[in-house]
């Protein structure tokens, strides 16, 4: 019964969708209807005489240019190319496992299979319509048994594509792959009702005029056309929003109510999945792939990444308890012939969204494997900050530090910095560094448990009492600002230059990447980053720590084989306030030198 409700409220709101459509078809042939009228009742005698001549002569015209602006507004609707995501085509002969998976889904449904199956690197599923003529080859000429005569073209009636979420495959198992897509594939029986279809087709044409209307770059004369036909696209569009809406609602609602039938219980555990999947997928991309891509790298294994980052969360957080004991099930990316060629695919399409990389692989654009990440990731990232951080001081004329090594007076070192950026009311009191063999002696006192906490509670704090975007200390304030100049002209270098310009050819009609995931870092983020850069370096170089990768926090910096969870906290003292204190005791305690040079890229 509520499946019936559901379809029967979908129907009737896509007739008055298609009612719409009438009375603007009704609108543009009502002027031509009169003048028909009027011409016909001139030839035939009965309206006649100065004025109906008159009557003539103005609305023939007029009803001549709204045909031919009906025209062409119609001609943009049908053939304009409507949006569609940018996803991983599967071919069956790539998957037959899921191809029969979902068949038999749909046949437990009783509705129609969907016509194909395609991956986005999202946590997300849904039907796509694709049967517009330029979403695919062209069709092939069907000619009938007479020679030479041609089949009439018809509309196709293909079902919709099937999109998956490339993070479910990966993390979710068989059963529950199956329960999250079931009431997905539900929705391909309304979405074959013949009135529903012609309503989403008016309805996304509308939309993909809008879009053609808003291309830039035309000339005066096409730019006024464009304009009205943009004007009326979007009267149209305003007059079925809503009947549209409550479309979608009720075939979402039949849907629904249909999947009931089929493995509901375990949908209820799945959706649990979904949840804890797009919380791992989301920092995954922010702390781990965001970095790599912002050296010219990108993960080639991401959705590998994200059962990593979950199993690690799952190890951590109390709540997600029994979820790592599902590792044992069969995993749904067993459906798959080459789940690693996929993954590499899926990967470099998220590169591509996300972040607006290249559409193919390059020298200045490759993949990176998760084994390699700490080295060719990490460590080269914290270098060329650090670099960077040294060129500007050195722009700035800021001096070395008194206590460089005498036979390198104008090596990198750590002291520079902290000498630079401590306030002289708060300077620490003369600590000598250790020399090799010498025992280190006691720094200043530790500052309190609410300034040395972890790394989590230590960062949810800096955030929260962040009252500015520019740092408080004068000196940082400085240095901050000329960070984020050098890196503006940076990015003006790379703009300037074809070979590093990210791949910007238009995917319907959008410019990569369509989805940022972080606005720009402000400029203490910048200056705090590169401080916490130049500290690692230090480490590796003086104390003999390794780069790592934490699955859900990113970079990490290894000391004593252990992950510095308390370094963030001091450096934001030192960048905020310029107290150098705690970053010092941090320094001595963990055994760097920071008078000693580093090496930089």
């Amino acid at each position: 019964m509520g499946v019936e409700v559901g379809a029967q409220a979908a129907r009737s709101r896509a007739l008055a969708v298609l009612r719409i459509r009438s009375r603007a078809l009704a609108v543009a042939l009502l002027p031509a209807a009169v003048a028909v009228v009027l011409l016909a009742g001139g030839s035939t005698g009965h309206l006649v005489g100065p004025f109906w001549h008159a009557a003539r002569w103005a609305v023939t015209p007029f009803a001549v240019v709204v045909l031919l602006a009906a025209g062409a507004i119609g001609l943009v609707v049908a053939r304009a190319r409507p949006a569609v995501t940018p996803t991983v085509a599967i071919a069956e002969e790539s998957a037959p496992d899921l191809y029969r998976m979902v068949r038999d889904l749909a046949d437990r449904l009783d509705v129609p299979a969907p016509s194909a199956i395609a991956l986005t690197p999202d946590c997300d599923s849904w039907l796509e319509d694709r049967t517009h003529p330029a979403h695919g080859p062209p069709p092939a000429e069907d000619r009938d048994e007479i020679a030479g005569a041609r089949a009439p073209h018809r509309r196709s009636t293909a079902a919709p594509v099937l999109v998956i979420g490339s993070p479910f495959l990966w993390w979710m198992r068989v059963g529950e792959l199956r329960a999250v897509l079931a009431p997905v594939v539900a929705g391909t029986g309304p979405s074959a009702q013949p009135d529903i279809a012609a309503a989403r087709r008016f309805v996304r044409g509308l939309d993909a005029a809008v879009a053609v209307a808003s291309t830039p770059g035309r000339c005066p004369v096409t730019r006024a056309v464009c304009a009205g036909v943009g004007w009326v696209a979007r009267l149209l569009l305003r007059s079925c929003r809503e009947h549209a809406a409550l479309m979608e609602r009720g075939v979402a609602a039949a849907a629904a109510e249909r999947a009931q039938a089929v493995d509901y219980g375990l949908r209820i555990v799945a959706q649990e999945q979904v949840g804890l999947a797009y919380a791992g997928w989301d920092r995954l991309l922010t702390r781990v792939a965001l970095p790599a891509w912002r050296m010219g790298r990108w993960p080639s294994r991401l959705d590998a990444g994200v059962v990593a980052a979950l199993t690690e969360l799952s190890r951590r957080d109390r709540l997600a308890e029994g979820f790592a004991s599902r590792l044992g099930e069969r995993p749904a990316c067993d459906l798959l012939e080459e789940p690693g060629a996929i993954d590499e695919a899926t990967s470099l399409l998220a590169a591509r969204l996300f972040h607006g990389g290249p559409a193919e692989p390059s020298p200045d654009w490759s993949p990176v494997d998760w084994q390699e990440y700490p080295e060719e990731v990490v460590d080269r990232k914290w270098r060329t900050d650090a670099a960077r951080l040294h060129r500007v001081l050195d722009t700035m004329g800021v001096t070395r530090s008194p206590a460089s090594t005498p036979a390198s007076p104008d090596a990198p070192t750590l002291a520079r910095i902290l000498d630079h950026l401590s306030t002289p009311s708060v300077q620490p009191p003369p600590v000598l560094p250790p020399t090799d063999g010498d025992p280190a002696p006691q720094g200043p006192t530790a500052p309190d448990d609410e300034t040395s906490a972890g790394g989590a509670d230590g960062n949810e704090k800096a955030d929260g009492d962040a009252e500015a975007d520019e740092p408080i200390n004068e000196r940082a304030a400085t240095l901050a600002a000329a960070l984020t100049s050098e890196l503006a002209r940076e990015d003006t270098r790379s703009t300037a230059n074809p070979s590093a310009l990210p791949d910007t050819l238009l995917w319907d009609d959008a410019t990569f990447p369509l989805f940022p995931l972080q606005p720009p870092r402000t400029a203490r983020e910048l200056l705090t980053d590169h401080v916490t850069a130049m500290v690692c370096c230090a480490a590796m170089d003086t104390a003999g720590a390794t780069p790592g990768l934490d699955w859900l926090d990113g970079p990490s910096l290894l000391v004593n084989g252990e992950r510095a969870t308390d370094l963030t906290p001091r450096v934001l003292s030192l960048v905020e306030e310029g107290d150098p204190a705690p970053l010092y005791a941090w320094l001595i305690a963990s055994g760097i030198r920071p008078e000693k040079p580093v090496r930089l890229v």
